[in-house]
């Protein structure tokens, strides 16, 4: 069978709702590597909280981190790294406009270093893993370089009033997503970044047509890559939005949906 791209959202699709990658999906992607498939890894987490699974499944390929805002190749420091951050200016319009709606917090990221607005337990430990540099107080006052990307963490209640916000006044400049749940947090790339565009990059390298790339994801930062690729495959518990432009929805992340579609289509 002809080369594949096999690219893998983390949260929601590889990973369980334990945050583990399940024995049989991890069996079945060694087995399909073993085959000569190219597996990768396509998330909105930037690298130090994706290297874990990088690792386990010992991968040699380039990943899409911050949902297309860093593409690049932790085993090769040949291949090219595409960092695309938001302007700063951008940043500090985005802050002083979102002022007057109801937000939680405020995260900002530079590659692996990370800005908390407010102090917050809860914060701390979601972006703790990897050890990354934290600084807390003030964006304006902290932040004094082009990030590659924004967080505004908001009651859930709030998400939709605060992205239709960003959609009025400032969409020439950015993208935004959500997360999903537990984290009710909208995430702020710079314009014109997907997945889509990082898995493009890594396909034309790795001379894969469009037509033999499966892309698995679950969440509304995915709907460019699932529609991008040549089988795009949602997550039974992925979003409807999702789920109606997928050529095939799968089982669960916690009942091994990704085994299910490479043991079908690669006959692994």
């Amino acid at each position: 069978m002809k080369q594949h791209l096999i690219v893998l959202d983390l949260d929601g699709t590889l990973l369980t709702d334990k945050q583990q990658i399940s024995e049989k999906t991890k069996a079945t992607l060694i087995k399909a590597k073993e085959a000569g498939h190219q597996v990768m890894i396509a998330t909105g987490r930037p690298f130090r909280a994706s290297q874990l699974y990088y690792n386990e499944l010992m991968l040699n390929t380039p990943i899409v981190n911050f949902n297309g805002a860093l593409i690049h190749h932790p085993k090769n420091e040949a291949w090219k790294t595409v960092h695309s951050p938001i302007d700063l200016s951008v940043v500090y319009d985005v802050v002083d406009s979102v002022d007057k709606y109801q937000y939680e917090n405020l995260i900002a990221e530079v590659m692996d270093d990370v800005f908390i607005h407010v102090e917050n337990e809860t914060m701390m430990d979601i972006f703790k893993m990897g050890d990354p540099r934290v600084t807390i107080g003030n964006l304006r006052g902290n932040l004094h370089e082009d990030p590659t990307s924004l967080l505004i963490h908001a009651e859930e209640a709030n998400v939709p009033i605060i992205r239709d916000h960003l959609e009025s006044v400032h969409a020439e400049l950015i993208e935004h997503r959500r997360w999903g749940a537990p984290f009710h947090i909208v995430e702020i790339v710079r314009k014109g970044l997907n997945k889509a565009v990082g898995i493009s990059l890594v396909a034309k390298d790795l001379n894969i047509p469009r037509e033999r790339i499966i892309a698995f994801g679950d969440e509304d930062n995915d709907l460019e890559m699932i529609d991008y690729a040549g089988i795009g495959v949602a997550m039974s518990n992925g979003i409807d939005d999702l789920k109606n432009i997928a050529n095939e929805i799968t089982l669960s992340n916690n009942e091994d949906g990704i085994a299910k579609v490479l043991i079908e289509r690669l006959k692994l």
